[in-house]
């Protein structure tokens, strides 16, 4: 049975506003990749993390949008988004290119989990737009999961 009352809202704002901060917390970690990667493959990982990097700061307007068009605000700060990630920050430089390979995928299947808690909210507020969007965020982070593994060795 779908609810439709504040609590469920509330429950699905609460949920896209840490979908939000993931994904500002993954775009950062990726940009970072792409600014330090070095060794045989740079140009493709270089680029790789770009790409990944641009696709993942396009959905975060969308998700905003999301909070908003529900009734909530969304994140307003680099603080709000500290607060809410759970993708940790990485301040290593020291980390390899098959190493930053593999722990943005693992971010991104923590991003996939995030993303499927938002569509059970979704489906529990009643709300079909972002239940159904939530559907194309699931496949735009299991590609690049499916990128970033191909690439590893």
């Amino acid at each position: 049975m779908v609810q439709t009352g504040n609590n469920s809202k509330t429950a699905l704002a609460k949920s896209l506003n840490g979908l939000l901060a993931d994904c500002y917390a993954l775009f950062i970690k990726t940009k970072n990749f792409h600014w330090h990667v070095g060794g045989p493959h740079f140009r493709d990982y270089h680029l790789l993390f770009d790409d990944q990097a641009a696709e993942i700061l396009a959905i975060t307007d969308l998700i905003a949008e999301r909070v908003r068009k529900n009734g909530h605000a969304s994140l307003t700060s680099i603080t709000s988004i500290a607060a809410q990630q759970s993708i940790v920050d990485q301040d290593n430089l020291d980390i390899d290119a098959q190493d930053m390979l593999k722990i943005l995928a693992d971010d991104n299947k923590k991003l996939v989990h995030k993303i499927r808690e938002v569509k059970e909210f979704a489906a529990k507020a009643g709300d079909n737009a972002t239940d159904g969007i939530a559907d194309d965020w699931t496949d735009q982070a299991e590609q690049r999961i499916w990128f970033l593994m191909q690439s590893a060795s």
